[in-house]
């Protein structure tokens, strides 16, 4: 599976309560992991067992040697776009509340960085025929469009990870056959299935998952579990979900239930990395 979009260098302090103005408090932990929409689903896909290559931009930063190790040990295929890139990649701080697993985050993405040059068009459409599916996040607006342009030559399923409504989107919808939104994403104009994407899904916390398609609509309940850690959780629920439509043969309501439940399974475990070995049993099902 292909996976394009954003790499940052997460540094994650978990707190027994979230600082107040001024406030200083002692972490329980630190960790420094890769992140970013694009290479959480990365991890996710990997982790689940099949083949993942994320096309990205690490570069030769210092903080990127970090992120490039880290996605080595966790089985990612990293393309790097500009590994002679020597300013900081985007950095996300990150502060999670150990009672219930909620967190904050503050990040420059990739508006902090140089344009992204996309590679030879011959060169990424071999990227995207090896690929089952691909998944874009929209962070780099000109890798998203050549990605999903060449999956859509190539009759390869793309799955849009719409967290927030970026410019790149508007010429992304009719190039997408799944757009899975949060529950902050909203569209200027029509919505998503007035503007002829296939399958429209859309998350909403706790709250169940609902979904549309010019036949169907209909709706997931999430798994009732314990939330230790919530950081990446959407991340890894579009890396799960995009996993099931690359296996294909299942249903919407398929493809939701395994994401639900390979999300459930990351919340229920503390730190960045620690929930991969656990959901590994979890992709046996949709291969």
């Amino acid at each position: 599976m292909l996976l394009a979009g954003l790499c940052t260098v997460d540094v994650v302090q978990r707190v027994s309560h979230f600082p107040a103005p001024g406030e200083k408090v002692q972490s329980l932990r630190v960790d420094v992991a890769a992140g970013g929409p694009a290479t959480n689903a990365a991890v996710t896909v990997a982790a689940l067992g099949a083949a993942a290559t994320l096309v990205t931009v690490v570069g030769a930063h210092p903080l990127s040697a970090l992120a490039h190790a880290d996605l080595i040990a966790y089985g990612v295929d990293v393309v790097d776009l500009d590994p002679a890139r020597t300013d900081s990649p985007p950095v996300s701080a990150v502060v999670v509340r150990d009672s219930d697993g909620e967190r904050t985050v503050v990040s420059r993405n990739a508006a902090s960085g140089a344009p992204v040059e996309v590679p030879d068009l011959t060169d990424l459409t071999g990227l995207v025929r090896q690929a089952d599916a691909v998944l874009v996040d929209g962070h780099h607006p000109e890798l998203a469009l050549a990605v999903a342009r060449a999956a859509r030559s190539l009759g390869v399923p793309v799955v849009l990870d719409a967290g927030s409504w970026k410019p790149v989107v508007e010429d992304l919808l009719p190039l997408v056959d799944v757009a899975a939104c949060s529950a902050h994403f909203a569209a200027p104009g029509p919505g998503l299935r007035e503007r002829g994407v296939p399958v429209v899904i859309r998350t909403a916390g706790p709250d169940p998952v609902r979904w549309s398609t010019a036949e169907d609509s209909g709706q997931v309940p999430v798994n009732d579990v314990e939330a230790r850690d919530t950081l990446a959780a959407g991340d890894v629920w579009h890396g799960a979900l995009a996993h099931a439509v690359a296996a294909g043969g299942s249903s919407v309501d398929g493809w939701i239930r395994h994401a639900n439940a390979v999300a459930a399974e990351r919340v229920r475990h503390v730190g960045p990395r620690s929930w991969t070995a656990a959901i590994s049993k979890l992709g046996e099902g949709v291969r």
